[in-house]
């Protein structure tokens, strides 16, 4: 039977490409940056991230070809083999609707190192989608599938479809999905899931997509969060999130964590504004790693307004900086 990602923070990467600046840099497709990949996947481990999620929509997955998941996913296995993080866990993304096609990215994932997939609700055709329908293709990927599945649920990207707490109750008892991550703000549907008497939480994680709601969620027994502003601010999030776990939290330790997470709050509104590209953003002026432009076409540029719109959010940022440094 397999087992769930552990517990705790995990971050969803960008994928980086190469400067402008550089000798083979396309403007049509910038190669990808495997040396700033894996500096920032090590400095993410170093700072108490639990895992990676590598190549999902932060990682603008469906901008990459399958040769080029590859190189990405592998080169940060290999790093973390090289510099001590054995078996450090990685979850691959899947942003394919085919399902032949999304078993050949699983099966790519684990040839390169991944111990898990994230396999996205497929949404193309929402309005004719049915519950029983996302179940059948959800279970056909898994039960063809290499390494354990994890259900990506991000109706932003999927075309607002939307999958029932009944649905993941139904996929929980597959031995090959383990777990789920909910990108959106209903959290009475991740209580809905995460507390759940009927799944076998020791079988299959849920886990928000959202740092905004880590405090309640984890208090309705979610396993952590896959959170896009923990790739700047990686040991504040993992902080909140070891306050949250605590069963008998001090006075003192209650206020910390309100306070930490109205802080998180606050700065993930950056993400839910821009996605990836707002990350990035943040990526390259805190941890000077990457090039905030450094995406590939449709997306294009920076945030919007440059140095103008990132001063608006500056008090935010520098309060939690100021969390940041003290750990």
């Amino acid at each position: 039977m397999a087992t769930p990602p552990p517990p705790g923070i995990y971050v969803p990467v960008p994928t980086f490409f190469v400067s402008k600046k550089a000798a083979n840099y396309d403007p049509v497709a910038a190669p990808v940056d495997i040396e700033t990949q894996i500096a920032h996947s090590l400095y993410l481990a170093r700072s108490g991230i639990r895992g990676l999620v590598i190549l999902g929509s932060t990682g603008e997955a469906i901008h990459l070809t399958n040769k080029e998941r590859f190189e990405v996913l592998s080169g940060v296995r290999q790093a973390f083999e090289k510099e001590g993080f054995k078996d450090y866990p990685i979850i691959a993304g899947t942003a394919t609707q085919n399902i032949e096609e999304t078993v050949e990215q699983l099966k790519g994932a684990k040839e390169a190192g991944a111990q898990y997939g994230l396999t996205l609700v497929p949404g193309y055709f929402a309005g004719a989608s049915t519950q029983e329908g996302i179940i059948r293709w959800f279970t056909s990927v898994a039960d063809r599938s290499p390494i354990p599945i994890l259900i990506y649920h991000y109706p932003g990207v999927s075309n607002n479809v939307k999958v029932v707490p009944a649905t993941f109750e139904t996929l929980a008892k597959h031995p090959n999905i383990v777990g789920c991550k909910l990108s959106h703000g209903d959290v009475s549907y991740h209580t809905q899931v995460a507390s759940n008497p009927s799944i076998d939480h020791s079988k299959f994680a849920t886990f928000t997509g959202l740092g905004q709601q880590l405090l309640p969620v984890v208090t309705v027994g979610a396993a952590g969060a896959i959170d896009g502003s923990a790739g700047f601010f990686p040991k504040s999030v993992v902080r909140l999130y070891d306050l949250s776990v605590k069963n008998q939290p001090t006075d003192d330790e209650v206020r910390e964590r309100r306070l930490l997470q109205f802080k998180v709050s606050a700065v993930e509104e950056l993400v839910v504004k821009y996605g990836t590209v707002g990350i990035k953003e943040a990526i390259s002026r805190l941890r000077k790693l990457g090039d905030p432009d450094g995406t590939r076409l449709p997306l294009f540029g920076g945030i919007p307004g440059g140095d103008a719109e990132w001063a608006k959010w500056q008090v935010l940022i520098d309060a939690l900086e100021e969390e940041e440094l003290k750990l």
